[in-house]
């Protein structure tokens, strides 16, 4: 069947395989997260994307079974599991430092995850080879765990997640601990594989192009709130507020006269991305914005440009190299701006 479109690219809620439903919990008077409601859809990678202390985890580890809500279900192929404990869940995990143990090899390690899920009587050798195998790692089961690389040691922690045939996979930061020079193709490489085996997966990240490179689509959230759920071009082009807009991707906030000289009315502020804005070289061209080049960044076939504005803001812009030197007086426009309700969003 279709998928569910409508608002922030919503799944329909009948043809959810995983829904949190109105899930909340409270640490304290000030710190509370929800109620959230999320549904995913079978096969869907979705990426809980947000800065430190948003609720990313605590979300997670709710549904793993590791943390019960103070209200609110979790639902897995329309099965409640919110009182289930997590080893009857069906949940595989893969902790952010991997949880490996440095005096097991792989496939202790693999077997590991095994223990009191009932499979043992399938005969642990014959799962532990499948789930490397799954992984691109058959025949690692006696390497030493300290030989391997980073990526490698992740592929373990998710070999030995996915051994017991859980339902839902969830992976808490799981590209933290590489190098930042492996973790593009890392990347990439997990998401491959997540396709092929057609788990659902749910994952955490701080990191917006982490989550645009695994994530089919994204939940933002912010001080405990869900602030939007959408594809990556939905949270791109089509921001639901300031937050949204601000945390995803680069992005020129302008208030008072420098959003009204972009077309803003009271009380609305102008998001514009450096791509959205070009040097305007038309002698007499009216409006927009003015300013002088402050700053030069070159990335090769673009070249960022900081611009002092009149009006007193910083913007950024991207353009071909030679567009400007710095000390230019130059005249900005927008090719496409988003106007905004002047509100950070929930939280």
């Amino acid at each position: 069947g279709e998928r569910g479109g409508g608002e922030g690219g919503r799944v329909a809620v009948e043809e959810a395989f995983l829904s949190l439903d109105e899930l909340r919990v409270r640490f304290s008077d000030s710190v509370t997260i929800g109620p959230v409601s999320l549904s995913i859809a079978r096969g869907e990678i979705l990426a809980l994307l947000g800065p430190s202390g948003s609720g990313k985890t605590t979300l997670l580890r709710m549904l793993a079974g590791f943390e019960r809500p103070d209200a609110g279900r979790v639902r897995i192929e329309g099965e409640d599991v919110t009182a289930v404990p997590p080893a009857r869940r069906r949940v595989g995990m893969v902790f952010q430092h991997y949880a490996l143990f440095p005096h097991l090899d792989v496939g202790e390690n693999v077997a590991f995850g095994l223990h009191g899920t009932g499979n043992e009587a399938r005969g642990t050798s014959g799962i532990v080879a499948d789930a490397l195998a799954l992984v691109d790692l058959a025949g690692f089961e006696r390497r030493k765990v300290q030989e391997l690389s980073g990526g490698q040691q992740q592929r373990v922690a998710l070999a030995r997640a996915l051994a017991p045939a859980p339902r839902v996979l969830v992976l808490d930061e799981p590209l933290s601990n590489l190098d930042p020079s492996l973790r593009e193709r890392t990347r990439r490489e997990l998401r491959q594989l997540i396709k092929r085996i057609g788990i659902t997966a749910v994952f955490v990240t701080h990191e917006q192009e982490e989550a645009f490179d695994l994530g089919d689509r994204i939940a933002v959230l912010s001080g405990g709130r869900l602030n939007q759920v959408g594809t990556p071009e939905d949270l791109y082009e089509r921001p639901a507020n300031l937050f949204v807009g601000s945390f995803v991707g680069r992005a020129n906030v302008l208030r008072g006269a420098a959003a009204r000289a972009l077309g803003a009315g009271d009380g609305e502020v102008v998001l514009v991305r450096p791509e959205q804005l070009r040097f305007d070289t038309r002698s007499g061209a009216n409006g927009g914005l003015t300013g002088v080049v402050a700053e030069r960044r070159y990335t090769g076939a673009a070249a960022f440009f900081l611009v002092d504005l009149e009006t007193g803001e910083r913007v950024e812009v991207q353009a071909e190299p030679r567009a400007a030197r710095v000390g230019d007086r130059v005249k900005l426009a927008a090719v496409r701006t988003l106007r905004l309700a002047d509100r950070q969003g929930e939280g």
